[in-house]
């Protein structure tokens, strides 16, 4: 086993393995164990007590960060010619379609979100198994297959965010750096918490919410009360 370091033995005594925390007190001390020497993310993952087998328990969505991930997200658009003056005047990084989709079938998939119209949705899903493992497919559920592609691309490059169960019945995501003050990390996360615990299926039994996890990159995890969570 490696030895610990004194830094990282005193961030694990400031960590009480046994101790359930308030989601404002994990989010002031997921500032004061960070290590990392830039700006680390911040995330949460949140164990949920449903069967991600079943269609209606597989849960996923959207929610709008109300102070953004703190990390600037790279779109494409793909649409047809009239569309692009308009993804880019809304932020876009990239729009367009043919030469885009020939350049992802080639491996190229440089960004972080592909927002597409409806209409293109035929040429999209020619490089589907290239886009699909990286989780970069556009979805209507995700709001990135609409015709509305200024509007999505607001939406994305002002904190939206998307997020799905695993086959283990867990949503891992971003909620902010840990340059960000503690109450906008609080926020943040109780954004995606209180948007997720909505979507709770009549079908699910038992506990829903069955653990709460706040960890920051290479920090240790935070486990938060689900009762704390109003």
């Amino acid at each position: 086993m490696a030895k610990l370091t004194k830094k990282r033995k005193a961030v694990l005594d400031k960590v009480d393995a046994n101790k359930l925390y308030s989601l404002s007190e994990a989010a002031s001390l997921v500032k004061e164990i960070n290590t990392a020497k830039f700006d680390a993310s911040v995330d949460i993952h949140i164990n949920l007590g449903v069967d991600p087998r079943k269609a209606d328990q597989a849960i996923r969505g959207t929610t709008v960060l109300p102070h953004g991930t703190g990390k600037s997200k790279t779109v494409l658009v793909l649409c047809t010619p009239d569309k692009e003056a308009e993804a880019l005047e809304a932020g876009a990084d990239y729009a367009g379609l043919d030469e885009y989709i020939d350049k992802i079938s080639k491996g190229w998939t440089d960004v972080d979100v592909i927002v597409a119209m409806p209409t293109v949705m035929a040429k999209v899903g020619r490089v589907g198994r290239i886009l699909g493992p990286r989780s970069l497919m556009p979805n209507p559920k995700s709001g990135t297959v609409t015709m509305d592609v200024a509007s999505a691309v607001k939406d994305v490059k002002g904190g939206k965010i998307a997020f799905r169960v695993d086959k283990y019945g867990i949503i891992h995501s971003t909620v902010g750096r840990v340059s960000f003050s503690p109450d906008k990390i609080e926020q943040n996360a109780a954004e995606l918490i209180g948007t997720i615990v909505k979507m709770k299926p009549s079908t699910a039994k038992g506990t829903y919410v069955k653990s709460l996890t706040m960890v920051s990159t290479m920090s240790p995890g935070i486990a938060i009360d689900p009762k704390s969570i109003s």
